[in-house]
């Protein structure tokens, strides 16, 4: 007779037990981190402890040699009066760093000096040197430095020591400046509140005897103490800080309950949780269904389809979106960020865009990004978010739909380039209008120079010529030849489309030194220059040279408007103020306007009013404010005439 088979084991006891085997678990779990966290809270009350004591002793180590410098700084010749040493010890004794008697000793240790001068009240201890130490002034001459005497005490129950510094006079010892440190006072002037509110601060000696306390009072934790060597003064002196006891905190206690808690309500939602599984199973059936409907029909779009978690894993992607980036759908379901298909060089800008869709901030017209295929290429997508919402009204993810946009980004990367080789044209045709005002402005350096050169040539053909002279004069030659060849470079760069050269820029200088240059031109054309410059404008980061050509441009402009205005009402007004966090500046004249099939056009490229102008220096003055952030445009003017605004913003300058 065969034996029995042992019998099939039961899953559902297995299943029984499970939820139990995890609540013991958990409850191992929270006993480990409540350990744990008491751990780490010594550990970081230790570090402070130790943190806080070193920086106490740096701060007392720093009084200390503060005081020896002072000390070090009485002045021989002038000890002989009284009120300069009371004056010079009164200003240490005010420090409140511990010292409360300073004295001057002669070169052969008798006091000439003491403030506050001995009273007899406190006085040194039985078997105590007499103060000050004549041993430890002796060996401060010996060494020619500052020398600490042992702490000693005195009859109020205070501990004290001496700084003895020497002063030397031509190399020769001049007298000793001697400071006394209470313990007791230095403690109470050099440690914080905050710190005495936390540890019990002591000095001690090498027997543990506590020589100065700075206590709060109240109990101590025993062995959670530190202790370092206080040097100077030395001696076996140290510094022992004690942390107070701190009662248990309420909101750990609390916590703690709140756990065990959550454990049990943890137990109890395992066992719900059983109970429906077998309605879990029948829903999944009939989602099965569904979703292979679904599938057949996201299969057959060319769209990319992506969906993530409200954390940005990805939950599902389409057999589209694997063609365009070229891993397959195993290798990107799970996956959290960074994704595969990020480009590296994008991988900032892609990490940005990431956190805002997750964030419910994605543009509504949809975002255009960098995706890398897994070759290695690099290519443009349009994405569109929308929110996955579950079947009980919750947000539970994002879908995103992904279209390729290389080839259409790719023709208009091919018209903007086509776009710039017109502009760069315009800007090489520009120059001949802007000849005339570029001349003016050079005429000025080079005619400076050549006046500073005929003024070195006389000085070299006069018998008292004076080098100093010449120096200055060819100092200012040089000086007029940078700002020639500043200006000439800068326009060189702005015709090969270089970005402007942001340097501080003064406004109202700017203005006021364009006002001097077409001066003579309003007054050969009997315009009146009106000026409504406000004082004292911001200094911006601007392109001086590009910005003045600019609005030289817009000026000649307007008085060249008023050529058929009559003599009298030829008035030309210039205004800067500054407004709502910008500056405008207005170039207003009264010539004869501008008409409205005119102002449409009136910026594009090659379109004039002039008959012998080319059209181009409206668009390159409105490129180069454009290029400082700015805005350009014009208004008609009440008075008659046309009003040209520029207006920078400060925030871009500042």
């Amino acid at each position: 007779m065969s034996a029995a088979a042992p019998p099939a084991p039961n899953i559902n006891q297995l299943l029984w037990w499970l939820p139990r085997l995890a609540f013991l678990l958990f409850v191992a779990a929270v006993v480990a981190l409540l350990w744990f966290s008491e751990k780490t809270e010594r550990e970081e009350q230790r570090a402070t402890l130790i943190s806080d004591v070193l920086w106490l002793e740096q701060n007392l180590r720093f009084a200390l040699t503060h005081n020896e410098e002072l000390l070090g700084r009485f002045d021989p010749q002038r000890i002989e009066q009284p009120e300069l040493f009371e004056a010079h010890a009164r200003t240490l004794l005010a420090n409140n760093a511990g010292i409360h008697q300073v004295l001057w000793l002669e070169p052969d240790g008798t006091t000439r000096h003491a403030l506050p001068a001995p009273t007899g009240a406190a006085t040194v201890g039985e078997g105590q040197e007499a103060v000050p130490s004549p041993s430890v002034n002796r060996l401060a001459h010996s060494l020619g430095r500052p020398v600490y005497s042992p702490a000693y005490p005195v009859v109020q129950g205070d501990w004290q020591f001496e700084v003895h510094v020497p002063v030397f006079r031509g190399g020769q010892l001049a007298g000793t400046a001697v400071g006394v440190y209470s313990i007791r006072r230095l403690l109470a002037d050099s440690v914080p509140w905050w710190l005495a509110e936390r540890y019990r601060i002591a000095v001690v000696d090498q027997t543990s005897q506590q020589l100065g306390l700075r206590t709060k009072g109240g109990a101590v934790e025993a062995g959670n103490e530190y202790e370092i060597p206080f040097d100077p003064p030395g001696h076996g002196l140290s510094l022992r800080a004690t942390h107070y006891q701190v009662p248990p905190s309420l909101g750990g206690r609390l916590i703690s309950a709140a756990l065990v808690l959550l454990a049990l309500l943890v137990l109890l939602s395992l066992w719900a949780l059983r109970r429906h599984v077998q309605g879990r199973l029948t829903a999944e059936a009939a989602l099965q269904t569904e979703g292979a409907f679904r599938k057949a029909m996201e299969d057959s779009v060319q769209t990319g389809l992506r969906a993530r978690t409200l954390e940005g894993m990805i939950t599902y992607v389409n057999p589209a979106f694997c063609r365009m980036v070229g891993w397959s759908a195993e290798e990107l379901v799970g996956r959290m960020p960074p994704m595969p298909y990020w480009a590296d060089e994008y991988l900032d800008e892609t990490r940005a865009m990431h956190a805002r869709v997750l964030a419910g901030e994605a543009p509504v017209e949809g975002f255009e990004i960098k995706f890398k295929r897994r070759n290695g290429e690099i290519f443009d997508v349009l994405i569109h978010e929308a929110p996955l919402i579950d079947s009980q009204g919750r947000h539970t993810g994002w879908m995103g739909s992904i279209v390729d946009i290389t080839e259409h980004k790719r023709a208009a990367e091919l018209a903007r380039q086509q776009e710039e080789r017109l502009q760069a044209s315009a800007r090489l045709i520009t120059m001949g209008e802007m000849a005339s005002s570029l001349a003016h402005e050079l005429n000025q350096p080079l005619a400076a120079i050549a006046s500073y050169n005929a003024g070195c040539l006389n000085l070299l053909d006069s018998a008292a010529g004076h080098p100093e002279e010449m120096r200055a004069a060819l100092a200012k030659s040089v000086e007029q030849a940078q700002r020639a060849g500043r200006i000439i470079r800068r326009i060189y760069e702005f015709v090969r489309r270089a970005e402007p050269k942001r340097e501080p820029c003064h406004l109202d200088t700017l203005l006021t030194d364009l006002l001097v240059l077409i001066e003579a031109d309003a007054r050969r054309q009997q315009v009146r220059i009106v000026r409504d410059i406000a004082p004292a404008l911001p200094v911006i980061q601007a392109d001086q040279v590009l910005l003045g050509q600019a609005i030289l441009n817009l000026m000649k402009n307007g008085i060249e408007a008023m050529r058929q205005t009559e003599a009298q009402s030829r008035i030309f007004t210039v205004g800067a103020h500054v407004a709502a966090g910008q500056v405008l500046i207005a170039i207003a004249d009264r010539g004869t306007g501008i008409t409205a099939e005119a102002a449409g056009q009136l910026f594009e490229p090659f379109y004039t009013t002039k008959s012998e102008g080319l059209g181009v220096g409206l668009n390159i003055c409105r490129s180069v404010v454009e290029a400082h952030q700015g805005r350009l445009w014009f208004e008609a003017n009440p008075a008659g005439g046309s009003i040209f605004f520029i207006s920078l913003p400060l925030r871009d300058h500042e």
